[in-house]
């Protein structure tokens, strides 16, 4: 009996608090709206790169003209109505979350006006055929969208702002990449610094959902299907730790030239041109991407999706230039200024590099060094090792290769640590300067 008068006034009071039952619920509803969001807006993204795709096909001369002007156009948009909607979206979110921001001044960072924006440009990108991704601006677009239930939650209902951004941020990966646990992952490794105890257990839930909404919809199914590896042996030790190694210095230095030019910092003659003529120097890049594109007869345009499943399924790679060039034509679209995303870019340079290994090596492994270069690629870049080896692994299904993909993921993002600092945090530390107060001490 005296068990029962415990546990029986708790359950009341735990009943009849609306306050914690209206949490609950706007917390989950708004999940589940970043959900159906961001499944929207990869589907727009889809439609928008298969269309440039089509076009392509009929006019092989159009990306010449259209890639360009459409960089130019996006930029120059990008730059007068929504500044804060330029590169992946993940350092903005990461800057929201910096305990230093004014709540006033947090629409800088997220906002529905931005994520509104966010999916327009993204998508005017991939119809322009730049080497961009949806999966980091899905996280600006998903925080967006949660960071405004704050607004309907009731008062001392233990969920802050932070929690929120956190929470949509996370739900964006999840829903981007039908990835749950990677999403989870993302939030501890890459958002949440100072995790949240009275809630965490809802917040984990919201991003949960948001991934099996975007699974319901979008079929339980992997991302890149199921990866066919034959039983591992000791031969793939060579070829796995020379990618490993090899993954770590590419993505350590593709991570290093797109902090040296998106910080604008740099003295050389192409930052200085950038900052004095922001619109002509994006015309240019999306020339380079175009040409880049024609040359490899577009292969090289869109997020690379199709490339990489292709690969994963069997097809042979067209050219061992391809891993090269579609590095360079990611970068020269994240430094013309659009907003871009480069996850999915990520794991097409990765897959690529996977594949140029096997074939060098002469291994029947194939496959398992293609999905291993998708991790330690996007490990290396990134610096998010976690995240990147259960986003893989969730992705191919390939739960049979757990501790080779672990273990890629963490040497390549050691090398990398070697040669440039953390990607999204350095790059977080730059948006924090647009705050109008840092300006303004910074001046006195």
């Amino acid at each position: 009996m005296k068990h029962r008068r415990d546990w029986l006034p708790q359950l009341q009071r735990e009943l009849s608090d609306w306050r914690l039952w209206l949490t609950r619920a706007l917390v989950i509803a708004f999940a589940a709206l970043a959900g159906l969001a961001i499944v929207a807006f990869s589907r727009l993204g889809d439609l928008a790169l298969a269309t440039f795709s089509q076009a392509r096909h009929d006019l092989w001369w159009l990306p010449l003209v259209w890639t360009p002007l459409c960089t130019m156009a996006i930029v120059a948009l990008t730059r007068r109505f929504w500044p804060g909607a330029a590169g992946s979206g993940i350092p903005q979110v990461i800057a929201a979350l910096d305990t230093a921001v004014p709540s006033a001044q947090r629409g800088l960072f997220v906002s529905l006006r931005l994520s509104c924006a966010k999916v327009v440009l993204t998508c005017w990108g991939l119809l322009a055929g730049l080497s961009i991704g949806r999966e980091g601006p899905s996280v600006q677009v998903a925080a967006g969208l949660m960071h405004a239930a704050r607004r309907w939650l009731p008062a001392r209902s233990g969920v802050t702002a932070q929690g929120l951004l956190v929470t949509g941020g996370a739900a964006g990966i999840a829903a981007a990449f039908n990835t749950p646990l990677g999403g989870v992952m993302f939030a501890i490794e890459e958002l949440s610094r100072r995790p949240e105890q009275r809630n965490s257990g809802l917040l984990i839930a919201g991003i949960v959902l948001a991934g099996l909404v975007a699974a319901s919809l979008n079929g339980n199914e992997a991302y890149f299907g199921v990866i066919h590896v034959t039983s591992l042996s000791w031969a793939l030790l060579g070829p796995g730790l020379l990618l490993a190694i090899g993954s770590g210095v590419l993505g350590g230095l593709f991570s290093r030239l797109l902090i040296a030019s998106l910080t604008g910092q740099g003295a050389d003659a192409f930052s200085r041109w950038r900052r004095l003529r922001p619109l002509s120097f994006a015309f240019a890049c999306g020339l380079a991407v175009a040409v880049l594109g024609v040359a490899m007869n577009g292969s090289t345009f869109g997020s690379g999706y199709g490339h990489t499943r292709g690969l994963l399924q069997g097809e042979q790679l067209d050219s061992w230039l391809y891993a090269p060039l579609k590095f360079v034509a990611t970068w020269l679209t994240a430094w013309s200024g659009v907003p871009a995303g480069i996850f999915a870019p990520s794991l097409a340079i990765g897959a690529a590099w996977g594949a140029d290994v096997a074939a060098w090596a002469g291994t029947p492994h194939t496959a398992a060094l293609i999905a291993l270069g998708m991790a330690g690629f996007l490990a290396a870049a990134t610096q998010a090792p976690l995240t990147a080896f259960i986003i893989v692994m969730e992705m191919v299904d390939g739960h049979a290769m757990v501790l080779s993909l672990m273990a890629c993921a963490l040497i390549a993002s050691g090398v990398a640590r070697l040669l440039s600092p953390p990607l999204y945090a350095t790059l977080a530390r730059a948006q924090l300067a647009r705050l109008p107060a840092q300006s303004e001490a910074s001046s006195s």
